[in-house]
């Protein structure tokens, strides 16, 4: 008996245990850090992130995963539904398992952009951030190939953690050390794997010399970084790699030692927008590093009447006691895989993180594991004939050499990124490309609008094919002469010549 007394003790204590650790950590020795007005500013940049991405996915859904689309959510739940049994509700959480129809997903896109905008407006933020979640969770497993991008999941853990950031009236110092240990991940993990993967260009500095024509949707400013002098590329790789693999530490230093963290961070994010469209990767890692700034900083740069808000640290909770410790266990799988990509993490970690992949709110980051060295564009044709063929030309990837390459960001246009990646495999390991390819000899509206214009407005085209070109940035007196960004070279055929019989592609 006594040694339940005990126990039950202990854990009645472990969440002002948690709470004083996160504390001495988030005040400093001075103890007098606060930040209530912090978490305002994050809230707001969150709901404005959360805005972006369910705008921007609105626009877009009905042709990547609509009924007529190239990867029907339908078709996905119905094989998953067969396969899976009643674990499909455990391995695929979504809303859509009620209603996967173009009218529900574009549904969900426009309620989750409401939530946004009432959390920008400090309405119900909590509950405001628990349905956004719960509406880009459901749409980003329904997504397939076309929302697994780092920054869906870091758009996920990121408001799984405000839901209890937002919770309580005073700030939980428990939670806004989680969001700092998310960022420590973030940045940290995005710099080690550039040394642990052995990529060499990293290694030897030269990952610029390819980068800024080589990365998947570079911007008009991205041309001219490239004609940098070589030297000046190596500085900047080796103040990334500096910033990656050394701020994250000051993130649990003194307070002085914190902004400088997060000066750092933001000026490499804003040289990253810059260069190249991330869509809101780039913001939500600046909201994240904000965070790093207590109220002090912001009664320098903010009206007086925004500081009014509560100050004080909020007590530990078991909720947040057993978040902090989900988090902190699966965590720790991403670490062992960057660091020993090759070696098994234990089974207990395994299980841990089988568990929790399904809600994508535990992630591993780590952008540019290995630097690309040479870019190759698909290039897709139609024709009626075999004799005359007219281009397919993309709203945002690099097609006619004369096109300047464009900003777009925070928007993303989520198939002109996938192009990206199908260039890097071959044609038979794509079939969310093949599905595509599909839809264009079908001249599917919600599809062909994806694209910057299409070619045969009044009727389908007999073929298509799609030819594989390699793409590389003019110099400047290329430009100056010819007036083109791009200079290209045939590289040959990426698919077969396909055409449509018996509704099936031949």
């Amino acid at each position: 008996m006594t040694m339940l007394r005990r126990l039950t003790a202990h854990a009645m204590a472990l969440p002002g245990a948690v709470t004083a650790l996160s504390r001495s950590i988030t005040d400093g020795p001075d103890g007098r850090s606060t930040y209530a007005v912090t978490r305002w500013v994050f809230l707001r940049a969150l709901g404005l992130v959360y805005l972006v991405a369910f705008v921007s996915l609105g626009v877009q859904v009905r042709g990547l995963m609509g009924g007529a689309g190239i990867l029907p959510a339908h078709d996905y739940l119905d094989a998953a539904r067969v396969q899976l049994g009643f674990e499909r509700f455990r391995l695929i959480p979504t809303v859509f398992w009620l209603n996967s129809s173009d009218m529900a997903l574009q549904g969900a896109c426009g309620l989750g952009a409401l939530c946004a905008a009432l959390i920008i407006c400090d309405v119900a933020p909590t509950l405001n951030l628990v349905v956004s979640w719960i509406l880009y969770l459901s749409l980003v497993v329904v997504g397939q190939d076309f929302l697994e991008f780092q920054w869906d999941g870091l758009l996920l853990e990121t408001g799984l953690l405000a839901v209890f950031f937002a919770r309580t009236r005073c700030v939980s110092t428990t939670v806004l050390v989680l969001l700092w240990w998310l960022l420590f991940r973030l940045v940290f993990q995005s710099g080690l794997v550039k040394l642990t993967w052995a990529d060499p260009t990293w290694r030897d500095l030269t990952a610029f010399d390819y980068h800024f024509y080589t990365q998947p949707l570079p911007t008009w400013a991205a041309w001219y970084a490239n004609q940098l002098p070589a030297w000046s590329k190596r500085f900047a790789v080796l103040a990334t790699l500096l910033i990656e693999l050394v701020c994250p530490f000051l993130i649990f230093g003194p307070r002085r030692l914190r902004v400088t963290s997060c000066a750092a961070i933001v000026l490499m994010q804003v040289g990253i927008l810059g260069t190249g469209n991330y869509t809101f990767f780039n913001v939500l890692t600046i909201a994240l590093a904000c965070l790093l700034l207590d109220d002090a900083f912001w009664a320098r740069v903010l009206p007086a009447a925004l500081m009014e808000v509560p100050a004080a640290g909020g007590q530990g909770a078991w909720g947040e006691t057993m978040l902090a410790a989900v988090v902190l266990f699966v965590s720790v799988v991403a670490f062992w895989e960057n660091v020993s990509p090759g070696v098994r993490p234990p089974d207990v970690l395994v299980r841990a993180t089988a568990w929790a992949a399904p809600f994508r709110s535990i992630n591993n980051y780590g952008l540019f594991r290995v630097m690309t060295t040479a870019r190759q564009e698909i290039v897709i044709e139609g024709s009626d004939d075999l004799h005359t063929w007219r281009t397919y030309e993309f709203r945002a990837k690099p097609g006619d050499v004369m096109r300047r390459p464009m900003f777009v960001e925070p928007h993303q246009p989520r198939l002109d990124w996938q192009m990206w990646f199908a260039a890097l495999s071959p044609f038979e390991m794509t079939p969310w490309f093949q599905a595509f390819l599909g839809r264009l000899l079908e001249n599917s509206q919600p599809v062909v609008n994806l694209l910057a214009a299409n070619p045969f407005p009044t009727h389908p085209p007999r073929y298509v094919r799609a030819l594989l070109y390699d793409y590389h940035f003019t110099s400047a007196a290329e430009r100056r002469a010819t007036g083109a960004w791009w200079t290209r070279t045939l590289v040959g055929p990426y698919s077969p010549l396909l055409t449509l019989s018996g509704g099936s592609l031949r």
